[in-house]
Protein backbone atom coordinates (compact mmCIF):
# COMPACT_ATOMS: atom_id res chain seq x y z
CA UNK A 1 0.00 0.00 0.00
CA UNK A 2 2.68 2.52 0.74
CA UNK A 3 4.54 1.71 -2.09
CA UNK A 4 1.30 2.20 -4.50
CA UNK A 5 1.26 5.55 -2.45
CA UNK A 6 4.07 6.50 -3.52
CA UNK A 7 3.85 6.06 -7.12
CA UNK A 8 0.21 8.05 -7.24
CA UNK A 9 2.64 11.14 -5.29
CA UNK A 10 5.20 10.43 -7.97
CA UNK A 11 2.62 10.60 -11.80
CA UNK A 12 1.23 13.45 -9.53
CA UNK A 13 4.42 15.17 -9.00
CA UNK A 14 6.13 14.42 -12.33
CA UNK A 15 7.63 17.53 -12.66
CA UNK A 16 8.39 17.93 -9.11
CA UNK A 17 10.33 14.61 -9.18
CA UNK A 18 11.93 15.65 -12.11
CA UNK A 19 13.33 18.38 -10.78
CA UNK A 20 14.80 16.93 -7.87
CA UNK A 21 16.08 14.38 -10.34
CA UNK A 22 17.82 17.23 -12.72
CA UNK A 23 19.34 18.77 -9.35
CA UNK A 24 20.68 15.80 -8.14
CA UNK A 25 21.40 13.40 -10.61
CA UNK A 26 22.48 16.38 -13.11
CA UNK A 27 22.97 14.27 -16.54
CA UNK A 28 22.00 11.02 -14.91
CA UNK A 29 18.81 12.16 -15.52
CA UNK A 30 18.46 11.51 -18.98
CA UNK A 31 19.68 7.61 -18.74
CA UNK A 32 17.33 7.63 -15.75
CA UNK A 33 14.43 8.82 -18.06
CA UNK A 34 15.98 6.36 -21.32
CA UNK A 35 15.55 3.43 -18.50
CA UNK A 36 11.74 4.33 -17.95
CA UNK A 37 10.46 5.05 -21.47
CA UNK A 38 13.14 1.74 -22.44
CA UNK A 39 11.43 -0.42 -19.56
CA UNK A 40 7.75 0.77 -19.98
CA UNK A 41 7.95 -0.18 -23.64
CA UNK A 42 10.11 -3.17 -23.20
CA UNK A 43 8.60 -5.44 -21.35
CA UNK A 44 5.11 -6.49 -20.16
CA UNK A 45 5.03 -6.82 -16.60
CA UNK A 46 5.69 -2.66 -16.49
CA UNK A 47 2.64 -2.01 -18.58
CA UNK A 48 1.88 0.62 -15.24
CA UNK A 49 5.51 2.89 -15.39
CA UNK A 50 4.29 6.99 -16.68
CA UNK A 51 4.86 6.96 -20.19
CA UNK A 52 2.58 9.83 -22.02
CA UNK A 53 2.65 11.70 -18.35
CA UNK A 54 6.52 11.18 -18.38
CA UNK A 55 7.27 12.95 -21.85
CA UNK A 56 4.92 15.85 -21.26
CA UNK A 57 7.05 16.35 -17.70
CA UNK A 58 10.59 15.85 -19.37
CA UNK A 59 9.25 18.23 -21.93
CA UNK A 60 8.11 20.75 -19.61
CA UNK A 61 11.26 20.70 -17.22
CA UNK A 62 13.47 20.88 -20.90
CA UNK A 63 11.74 24.65 -21.32
CA UNK A 64 13.10 25.55 -18.26
CA UNK A 65 16.55 24.82 -19.32
CA UNK A 66 17.53 22.03 -17.31
CA UNK A 67 17.72 19.56 -19.96
CA UNK A 68 18.38 19.78 -23.71
CA UNK A 69 14.71 19.27 -25.42
CA UNK A 70 16.54 18.18 -28.68
CA UNK A 71 18.89 15.39 -26.33
CA UNK A 72 15.49 14.40 -24.84
CA UNK A 73 13.73 13.70 -27.50
CA UNK A 74 16.53 11.90 -30.09
CA UNK A 75 17.34 9.74 -26.38
CA UNK A 76 13.74 9.03 -25.45
CA UNK A 77 12.66 8.26 -29.52
CA UNK A 78 15.51 5.72 -29.61
CA UNK A 79 14.09 4.16 -25.85
CA UNK A 80 10.78 3.70 -27.36
CA UNK A 81 11.79 2.01 -30.57
CA UNK A 82 14.32 0.14 -28.77
CA UNK A 83 11.72 -1.04 -25.85
CA UNK A 84 9.33 -1.87 -28.54
CA UNK A 85 12.12 -4.01 -30.61
CA UNK A 86 13.36 -6.26 -27.11
CA UNK A 87 9.17 -6.69 -26.54
CA UNK A 88 8.67 -8.06 -30.12
CA UNK A 89 11.36 -10.43 -30.06
CA UNK A 90 10.55 -12.02 -26.05
CA UNK A 91 6.78 -12.26 -27.71
CA UNK A 92 8.71 -14.08 -31.27
CA UNK A 93 10.61 -16.45 -28.83
CA UNK A 94 8.61 -16.86 -25.57
CA UNK A 95 5.41 -15.20 -26.09
CA UNK A 96 3.24 -18.75 -26.79
CA UNK A 97 5.51 -19.86 -23.60
CA UNK A 98 4.72 -17.73 -21.30
CA UNK A 99 0.71 -17.26 -22.14
CA UNK A 100 -0.24 -20.98 -22.04
CA UNK A 101 2.02 -21.23 -18.86
CA UNK A 102 -0.65 -21.48 -15.90
CA UNK A 103 2.12 -20.71 -13.14
CA UNK A 104 2.51 -17.15 -15.22
CA UNK A 105 0.06 -15.27 -13.03
CA UNK A 106 1.50 -11.57 -14.28
CA UNK A 107 0.74 -11.81 -17.81
CA UNK A 108 -3.11 -10.57 -17.83
CA UNK A 109 -5.36 -12.49 -20.81
CA UNK A 110 -7.49 -9.54 -20.63
CA UNK A 111 -4.37 -7.48 -21.76
CA UNK A 112 -3.92 -9.53 -24.28
CA UNK A 113 -7.44 -9.78 -25.53
CA UNK A 114 -7.93 -6.26 -25.68
CA UNK A 115 -4.68 -5.94 -28.12
CA UNK A 116 -5.68 -8.87 -30.13
CA UNK A 117 -8.92 -6.63 -30.68
CA UNK A 118 -6.90 -4.02 -31.53
CA UNK A 119 -4.87 -6.12 -34.06
CA UNK A 120 -8.45 -7.29 -35.45
CA UNK A 121 -9.68 -3.61 -36.39
CA UNK A 122 -6.22 -2.00 -37.45
CA UNK A 123 -3.75 -4.51 -38.43
CA UNK A 124 -0.44 -3.22 -38.26
CA UNK A 125 -0.97 0.30 -38.18
CA UNK A 126 -1.68 -1.21 -34.59
CA UNK A 127 2.04 -0.71 -33.48
CA UNK A 128 1.37 2.71 -34.03
CA UNK A 129 -1.94 3.47 -32.36
CA UNK A 130 -1.01 1.81 -29.45
CA UNK A 131 1.58 4.44 -28.77
CA UNK A 132 -0.84 6.58 -27.77
CA UNK A 133 -2.96 3.63 -25.25
CA UNK A 134 -1.62 2.75 -21.98
CA UNK A 135 -1.25 -0.79 -21.11
CA UNK A 136 -1.97 -1.68 -25.19
CA UNK A 137 1.16 0.04 -25.81
CA UNK A 138 2.98 -1.98 -23.56
CA UNK A 139 1.17 -5.41 -25.03
CA UNK A 140 1.08 -4.10 -28.71
CA UNK A 141 5.01 -5.60 -29.93
CA UNK A 142 4.98 -8.84 -27.45
CA UNK A 143 1.59 -9.69 -29.14
CA UNK A 144 2.90 -8.98 -32.55
CA UNK A 145 6.02 -10.97 -31.57
CA UNK A 146 3.17 -14.00 -30.67
CA UNK A 147 1.22 -13.43 -33.75
CA UNK A 148 4.90 -13.36 -36.15
CA UNK A 149 4.23 -10.16 -37.74
CA UNK A 150 6.86 -9.68 -40.22
CA UNK A 151 9.88 -7.89 -38.48
CA UNK A 152 10.76 -5.52 -41.77
CA UNK A 153 6.81 -4.71 -41.10
CA UNK A 154 7.21 -4.13 -37.58
CA UNK A 155 10.35 -2.38 -37.79
CA UNK A 156 8.83 0.42 -39.89
CA UNK A 157 5.84 0.87 -38.06
CA UNK A 158 7.76 1.26 -34.72
CA UNK A 159 9.98 3.98 -35.84
CA UNK A 160 7.11 5.74 -37.30
CA UNK A 161 4.79 5.46 -33.49
CA UNK A 162 8.20 5.83 -31.19
CA UNK A 163 8.97 9.46 -33.65
CA UNK A 164 5.51 10.56 -33.80
CA UNK A 165 4.97 9.19 -29.93
CA UNK A 166 7.81 10.93 -28.43
CA UNK A 167 7.96 14.02 -30.29
CA UNK A 168 4.48 14.83 -29.49
CA UNK A 169 4.42 14.61 -26.02
CA UNK A 170 7.86 15.94 -25.00
CA UNK A 171 7.46 19.14 -27.64
CA UNK A 172 3.58 19.57 -25.75
CA UNK A 173 5.28 19.91 -22.70
CA UNK A 174 8.10 21.97 -23.76
CA UNK A 175 5.46 24.61 -25.16
CA UNK A 176 2.62 24.56 -22.69
CA UNK A 177 3.78 22.52 -19.93
CA UNK A 178 5.23 26.04 -17.88
CA UNK A 179 2.25 27.97 -18.79
CA UNK A 180 1.34 29.38 -15.63
CA UNK A 181 -2.16 27.92 -15.18
CA UNK A 182 -0.38 24.55 -16.60
CA UNK A 183 2.66 24.49 -14.13
CA UNK A 184 0.40 25.48 -11.00
CA UNK A 185 -2.34 22.77 -11.61
CA UNK A 186 0.33 20.16 -13.37
CA UNK A 187 -1.59 17.49 -11.80
CA UNK A 188 -4.42 17.94 -13.46
CA UNK A 189 -2.37 18.46 -17.00
CA UNK A 190 -1.44 14.89 -16.09
CA UNK A 191 -4.96 13.43 -15.04
CA UNK A 192 -5.65 15.16 -18.56
CA UNK A 193 -3.12 13.40 -20.02
CA UNK A 194 -3.97 10.09 -19.06
CA UNK A 195 -7.93 10.63 -19.63
CA UNK A 196 -7.02 11.76 -23.10
CA UNK A 197 -4.85 8.54 -23.69
CA UNK A 198 -7.73 6.37 -22.13
CA UNK A 199 -10.70 7.21 -24.47
CA UNK A 200 -9.46 4.54 -27.14
CA UNK A 201 -9.85 2.14 -24.63
CA UNK A 202 -13.18 3.16 -22.90
CA UNK A 203 -14.87 3.64 -26.35
CA UNK A 204 -13.85 -0.07 -27.30
CA UNK A 205 -15.16 -0.88 -23.95
CA UNK A 206 -18.27 1.08 -25.12
CA UNK A 207 -18.72 -1.06 -28.45
CA UNK A 208 -18.18 -4.26 -26.09
CA UNK A 209 -20.98 -3.09 -23.81
CA UNK A 210 -23.13 -2.11 -26.23
CA UNK A 211 -22.54 -5.30 -28.47
CA UNK A 212 -21.47 -8.32 -25.58
CA UNK A 213 -22.17 -10.73 -28.23
CA UNK A 214 -19.44 -9.87 -29.97
CA UNK A 215 -16.74 -13.31 -30.45
CA UNK A 216 -13.46 -12.62 -29.03
CA UNK A 217 -9.95 -13.02 -30.89
CA UNK A 218 -7.83 -16.08 -30.36
CA UNK A 219 -3.93 -15.93 -30.84
CA UNK A 220 -5.00 -18.28 -34.05
CA UNK A 221 -6.93 -15.40 -35.52
CA UNK A 222 -4.61 -13.18 -34.85
CA UNK A 223 -1.54 -14.57 -36.43
CA UNK A 224 -3.54 -14.56 -39.51
CA UNK A 225 -4.42 -10.54 -38.74
CA UNK A 226 -0.57 -9.09 -38.32
CA UNK A 227 0.59 -11.12 -41.10
CA UNK A 228 -1.02 -8.69 -43.42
Amino acid sequence: MEYFQYFIDFILHLDKHLSQLVSQYGLLTYFILFAIIFTETGFVVTPFLPGDSLLFAAGAIASLGSLNIWGIVALLIVAAILGDTVNYWIGHFFGRKIVDNPKIKFINQEHIDKTEQFYKKHGAKTIILARFVPIVRTFAPFVAGVGTMNYGKFITYNVIGGVVWVSLFTLLGYFFGNIPIIQENFHYAVFAIIGLSLIPIAYEYYQHKKNPDLPGVSIKTLKKVVKK
